[in-house]
């Protein structure tokens, strides 16, 4: 059950990581074109950083949980590592 933890933990890690870089990259396009889509995409993005953020702070503090409650977190956390690398890397294109 350590090692699931741990790679969720990874994987909250990393996708701050990454919307970090996308919302850096997306203030530069907003301040240079104000699109109403860009704007929308940063809000998304601040929503899902501070879930990631909750999430990692979750699995440092957190009691012990149920196994199955911990494989789940960590799928979540590594599909959403896949969608938000997929997004990053059709930013930086």
């Amino acid at each position: 059950m350590t090692l699931m933890l741990d790679a969720a933990r990874v994987a909250a890690g990393i996708n701050i990581v990454l919307l970090l870089a996308v919302l850096r990259v997306w203030i530069g396009t907003y301040r240079e074109i104000r699109a109403p889509f860009t704007l929308a995409s940063m809000v998304f993005a601040t929503f899902l950083l501070a879930e990631n953020v909750v999430a990692l702070y979750f699995y440092f503090t957190a009691p012990a949980m149920p196994t199955v409650a911990v494989q789940v977190m960590m799928l979540l956390q590594i599909l959403e590592t896949g969608g938000i690398g997929a997004l990053t890397y059709m930013t930086w294109q």
